[in-house]
């Protein structure tokens, strides 16, 4: 634990490069501003942010602090943060009741606004919890230890408060609202909170940026750019803003694994930013050092461009994406990998493999490309959830996978 302690000496140090608000921040202010904020929030004193613990209050208590300097206004329902309880259910087929009353784990948003005297508003978030010691949703094996989340998702905390700093001092025709949302590894709840309990007009917005795990952008400089199906104006104005030749992998839903999904909920468009899957997701291996900061600056420089073209629209219209109604593949067994969300090649790629499945039974490793399930064909992420949904716990199959450029087949069994 003691190598986390040296951050925040670090963080005094990096004081006098901190923002002010009487110009516009420089490339280099910008990057030690990430740093600063990455290495605070994921510092073992911290704990791992988990809802309802002291790390999580003082990672909100931070960012308000940050988010005062960066010249926001409080769009809180106490100065900055919006607190809200979650209300965790007796029977397990019940859902947690988010509110305000009640016993339960109390969480906090933390919520700051650029009034441009507009009637629309760009929302722009990131989740700043994490797993706190693990326990469910870990992917550690071993005794308990401190998830510190760097990448999930001090990245996209950090991002928001730099985006924060650079649109202050920028023109546009909206307000922006910038939001740091708690609860998200539990289930969305802060975003879930929020949409239902808005401190702003919902009318008004006119789309919903989110950032989660934006801090590992590789060598190819790939940036995944999920929800471009939810407005027909994403799609043309992408590459507009792709000065820096961004590797752009897109996907059109607009209902994902983080706190976009609670706006996609309420008909409005959203954008969700990702650089990758990485074998320290959900681990605490996930630490400050292992930051890409020159790349995290390419993506907030990227969706400070982005915003500026679509700003230069209207107000965006809506569009349901094809796996909004329920229509998407349900499947009861897992081959034990983690896909690779940034290929965008024929198949899909495998970049991990869980010890003790299917798939690592079968010799299947990181880097390798199915190509075939069963008796369907795997041409992407859909259809090979599609061909996943058709077994069940006991079945065995035919699976066939590319490993250098050689198709290999294997017997897999649920």
């Amino acid at each position: 634990m003691m190598k986390h302690t040296k951050y925040f000496l670090i963080l005094a140090v990096g004081l006098a490069f901190t923002f002010s608000c009487k110009q516009a921040p420089t490339d280099k202010q910008l990057i030690q501003g990430l740093k600063n904020d990455v290495v605070y929030l994921a510092a073992d004193e911290l704990a791992g942010r988990a809802i309802g613990t002291a790390g999580e209050e003082k990672a909100a208590q931070y960012l308000a602090i940050e988010f005062e300097k960066a010249g926001l206004e409080p769009k809180g329902t106490e100065g900055f943060l919006q607190p809200f309880t979650v209300s965790k259910p007796t029977n397990p087929h019940e859902e947690a009741v988010i509110g305000t009353d009640g016993e339960g784990v109390t969480g906090r948003n933390v919520v700051g606004f650029i009034d441009n005297q507009s009637d629309h508003t760009i929302v722009i978030g990131a989740h700043f919890d994490h797993l706190g010691m693990g326990g469910q949703g870990s992917l550690h094996r071993g005794d308990s230890a401190i998830h510190n989340g760097a990448d999930d998702n001090a990245s996209g905390t950090a991002a928001l408060v730099a985006l924060a700093k650079i649109l202050k001092f920028e023109k546009h025709n909206s307000n922006f609202l910038f939001i740091a949302f708690s609860g998200e590894e539990n289930g969305l709840w802060g975003s879930n909170y929020f949409v239902k309990n808005p401190t702003i007009d919902l009318e008004t917005v006119n789309f919903m940026i989110n950032m989660d795990m934006v801090g590992r952008l590789n060598e190819e400089k790939t940036l995944a750019i999920n929800g471009v199906g939810t407005s027909p104006s994403f799609v043309p104005a992408l590459d507009l803003a792709n000065a820096d030749s961004l590797k752009l992998v897109t996907s059109e839903s607009g209902v994902g694994p983080s706190d976009h999904t609670s706006f996609y909920l309420q008909d409005l468009p959203v954008l969700h930013f990702f650089t990758g899957q990485h074998e320290d997701y959900h681990k605490p291996s996930d630490d400050a050092e292992l930051i890409n900061y020159d790349g995290l600056l390419l993506v907030v420089k990227y969706i400070d461009r982005l915003i500026d073209q679509l700003d230069q629209e209207p107000k965006l219209a809506f569009t349901k994406t094809k796996d909004s109604s329920g229509d998407s593949p349900r499947f009861t067994v897992s081959l034990g990998v983690v896909p690779d969300y940034l290929f965008d090649g024929q198949g899909m790629r495998i970049d991990g493999v869980s010890e003790d499945k299917p798939a690592q039974a079968a010799g299947l490793m990181k880097g390798d490309v199915i190509v075939q399930l069963g008796d369907s064909t795997v041409v992407d992420m859909m259809s090979y959830m599609r061909a996943l949904s058709a077994f069940a716990k006991g079945d065995e199959a035919t699976l066939v996978y590319e490993r250098d450029g050689a198709k290999t087949e294997a017997k897999v069994k649920f």
